[in-house]
């Protein structure tokens, strides 16, 4: 589906202050920001270029990257070196009875024993060692845990393009609320200027200066805050002066109902990540039943001992199987199995909400499509009533009230117009991202 292209650039009045820096980084945006008028593709350029949000979601993917090679690192030889060096200083103590051997007898004199004791010299020992192990069999627990995590990576990864078409989304709307704040502007200039008109009724003209003035003032104020909108979403202070090419016009696209919600369920992040949920509850599924079996290691250490530094070596298989633990792995798995049908049901409960989101975006642009036509009409219409109304008006036969009616009406028109070609844009930009498109 084709974006309209935008129409060609225009300005408005903008503050004259100039943005505050907050970081090294932010000059060089600020000259591709500064003194131009962007298009809305350089906004949404710059946006997925220096957007923190989305420099988290990357670095979050990168983390997840890492926990996989921390997952598979037990299947990989386990080495380790160790030495010890000890000073020992040590004390010995003994004691005997005083005692004679008379023929076939043992006979014990009464008294107190004797003890002796002894100070050994101090002794230095020294045990050096390197040690390794290597898992010969585990019935696949690693690779499933790796799995398992691999799963999740994928699901950071999804979740930077999420943040992409969500900065995207919201730097599009607000470039289009900038530009329908501007021709409210314009608008609102043009009902002053015409409620200024001489007018015999005083009181009435000053009452539509006023009216007209005060959706002038709300007018600007709704170009600042969109402007602060754009700037928030695009990764620049928020008091940058950014000027906007018009994007306000209106271009038909062509939509292929048949192919939309297909189009969507293969494109949307979020659904992606529903269904990478079921192949990580499934990893861990696997997971929890494998640990119902023993593990088989292969050690090894080879060194020396003593003074003399004597040779030491052993090398060994261990197989180790918890054979009852209360029930625990019992329950994991069972409630592993539980968390594999939960994210199936997500996933269905997903596809159904994406139907309705591409559903609802199609009826909002085909219902801001036909806004657009009438609307336009009505401004034709109300142009035509309002140059009628000020000729009777200037020939003495029309009254102020039709005038100020005529004025009135081609001002709502004229909003009116702005306001569908917004919704219209805004429409467009929903329905692409319920598409899974930037």
């Amino acid at each position: 589906m084709p974006a309209p292209a935008p129409a060609p650039a225009t300005t408005t009045q903008t503050p004259a202050t100039p943005p505050v820096i907050t970081g090294p980084g932010d000059r060089s945006v600020l000259d591709r920001v500064l003194g131009k008028a962007l298009t809305q593709d350089e906004a949404v350029g710059i946006a997925l270029e220096t957007q923190p949000s989305i420099q988290a979601r990357l670095s979050d993917y990168l983390a997840a990257a890492y926990r996989v090679d921390q997952a598979f690192s037990p299947l990989l030889p386990q080495l380790t070196g160790s030495a010890t060096l000890a000073r020992t200083k040590s004390a010995s103590s003994s004691g005997a009875s005083t005692f004679r051997v008379s023929g076939t007898s043992v006979i014990v004199t009464p008294g107190a024993a004797q003890t002796s004791s002894s100070i050994r010299e101090p002794s230095e020992n020294t045990t050096m060692r390197v040690s390794l192990s290597q898992i010969i069999f585990d019935f696949g627990k690693t690779f499933a845990s790796t799995d398992a995590a691999r799963r999740l990576a994928d699901q950071a990864q999804e979740d930077v393009e999420l943040q992409r078409q969500l900065v995207t989304q919201t730097v599009k709307e607000s470039f289009t609320n900038i530009n329908f704040a501007q021709r409210l502007i314009r608008v609102q200039e043009q009902a002053v200027e015409r409620a200024q008109l001489p007018k015999s009724d005083v009181a009435r003209a000053e009452v539509d200066v006023a009216n007209a003035r005060v959706d002038l003032i709300r007018a600007r104020n709704a170009e600042r805050l969109a402007r602060v909108a754009l700037n928030t979403a695009i990764g620049i202070p928020a008091d940058t002066p950014t000027l906007v090419q018009d994007n306000l016009v209106y271009q038909p696209i062509v939509m292929d109902r048949t192919q939309l919600l297909t189009r969507a369920l293969n494109q949307r992040p979020e659904y992606k990540q529903v269904k990478l949920r079921v192949s990580e509850a499934e990893a861990r599924a696997r997971r929890a039943f494998r640990d119902f079996f023993p593990d088989i290691t292969g050690t090894g250490f080879y060194g020396a001992s003593r003074f003399d530094m004597n040779e030491i070596w052993e090398v060994a298989v261990s197989l180790s199987w918890t054979l009852y633990d209360g029930g625990n792995r019992i329950a994991r798995f069972r409630e592993s199995k539980v968390n594999v049908e939960a994210a199936q049901a997500r996933v269905r409960a997903a596809a159904l909400d994406i139907s309705r989101e591409v559903e609802q975006a199609q009826i909002n642009v085909t219902e801001a499509d036909e806004r657009i036509q009438a609307a336009q009409t009505a401004v034709a219409s109300a142009q035509e009533n309002f140059r009628l109304a000020q000729g009777r008006f200037d020939a003495g036969v029309g009254t102020i009230l039709e005038l100020t009616d005529a004025q009135l009406a081609l001002t709502q028109a004229q909003n009116t117009e702005a306001q569908a070609l917004a919704d219209y844009r805004i429409a467009v930009v929903r329905l692409e991202r319920a598409l899974g498109q930037r």
